[in-house]
C-alpha cells in the first residue's frame, strides 16, 4: 500500500542529515507585524537572529540583556587590548633591567607609566559599572 508515517518521517530525518542540518524538524508559525517587531528588537538587543531568539525562548532559556551595547563593548575591548600592550611593554622593560639598579629617573618614569595604566583601567571600569 505504501510507506507508513514512521517510515516517511525517518526518511525525512535522513534527508535532513544528509544536507548537513543539525536539526531534522522545522516549525513555522505566523505573528502579527507588531509581534514580529518586538521579537526583532529583542533579538537585535541580544545580537541574535529572530529565529535563534525564538528558539532559545521556546527552549526556556533565560536570555539576559547585555550591560553594554555591541559597539561600546567593542570599543572597551580595544581599549583593554591597548592597556594590555602597555603593561606588557612595562613588564618587558622591567625584565630587561632586573639585575641592574634603576636610576631615579627610570623609577619615576616607571611610576608614571604604571599610574597612567591604573587611570586607564579605572576609566574603563567606570564604563562597565
Amino acid at each position: 500500500m505504501g510507506e507508513s508515517y514512521e517510515e516517511n518521517d525517518q526518511q525525512a530525518n535522513d534527508d535532513e542529515h544528509k544536507r548537513g542540518r543539525k536539526e531534522a524538524k522545522q516549525i513555522s508559525f505566523r505573528v502579527t507585524e507588531g509581534e514580529y517587531l518586538k521579537l526583532e528588537q529583542s533579538a537585535e538587543t541580544l545580537s541574535m537572529s529572530v529565529p535563534a531568539f525564538v528558539k532559545k525562548k521556546a527552549q526556556g532559556a533565560k536570555l539576559v540583556m547585555p550591560k553594554l551595547e555591541k559597539e561600546t563593548g567593542m570599543q572597551l575591548s580595544r581599549e583593554l587590548r591597548d592597556i594590555g600592550k602597555n603593561v606588557n611593554q612595562i613588564a618587558r622593560w622591567c625584565n630587561q633591567r632586573q639585575e641592574e639598579a634603576l636610576e631615579e629617573k627610570d623609577m619615576e618614569r616607571l611610576e608614571e607609566n604604571l599610574q597612567r595604566v591604573q587611570e586607564e583601567l579605572s576609566r574603563v571600569w567606570q564604563q562597565l559599572s
